[in-house]
């Protein structure tokens, strides 16, 4: 399976801007992410994909592999999906595409080879992770995605705490292991890819503000599987210092 693997970057952010560059123990966080996907040996090609000069500069002064894209692009996915074109036009063709988070720097081989996996089986054309949540505030926060599966398929994404256990309280329903988030790690058939950035958005996707919803809307299914790592993702300057003290911790 020839599988190429691209992380979006962007350097606008509400809540911390810049974030790809922050430092972790003297190296961009972006860094971080590009030589754990590398590293994992999983991937034919690994490529950042941004819309930012500075961005680009530091990828590619490290000696990485980085392109340009679009600045019209609303998420992740539109970036993938260019950077893919653009190798497809060049005469690349890949299995499969996996969208790995730009601002996750502990991201695990595991991770990725659990998604990768998913398109052993026949017929997977979108594939996701998820875990088990094991405590109520992250079931309440609406920050953490929720999904709801059956049989290896998602059924629902939200922000919510899905499902709704009638029979039990939210605090006996994760003990009793209802509950799961969502890790942000997709893959995607080439041809699934291509379509889906080419959907109009739906009620329920801009309900939520979950582009996987869309998918979901018009038919197309999502294989899940479950992994026993969390995502730790950068989105303040209090996470890259709470994950600055897990890197020392595990040194």
């Amino acid at each position: 399976m020839k599988a190429l693997a691209v992380i979006p970057a962007r350097y606008a952010s509400t809540r911390f801007p810049a974030k790809p560059l922050a430092l972790l123990k003297g190296k961009a966080v972006i860094m971080w992410v590009y030589d754990a996907v590398v590293s994992s040996g999983l991937f034919d090609r690994v490529v950042v994909a941004t819309d930012d000069e500075r961005i680009f500069s530091v990828v590619k002064g490290n000696g990485a592999e980085v392109m340009m894209t679009s600045q019209s692009h609303v998420c992740g996915t539109e970036r993938c999906e260019q950077v893919l074109d653009e190798l497809e036009k060049h005469g690349e063709r890949y299995d499969v595409v996996v969208n790995v988070q730009g601002d996750e720097p502990l991201i695990k081989r595991e991770q990725l080879q659990a998604v990768l996996g998913c398109f052993e089986h026949e017929g997977c054309q979108i594939a996701t992770l998820v875990k088990p949540l094991n405590n109520l505030e992250d079931v309440l926060s609406a920050n953490v995605v929720k999904v709801a599966f059956s049989c290896g398929r998602a059924l629902y994404f939200s922000r919510s705490a899905i499902p709704f256990v009638r029979s039990l309280s939210m605090e006996e329903a994760l003990k009793e292991g209802f509950y799961y988030k969502h890790i942000g790690l997709y893959a995607y058939l080439p041809s699934v890819l291509h379509k889906i950035v080419r959907l109009d958005r739906t009620p329920l996707e801009q309900a939520e503000s979950l582009e996987q919803l869309r998918w979901l809307e018009n038919g197309i299914e999502i294989m899940v599987k479950t992994t026993e790592y969390d995502s730790f993702g950068v989105d303040t300057p209090e996470d890259l210092e709470r994950i600055n003290k897990m890197i020392t911790t595990k040194k």
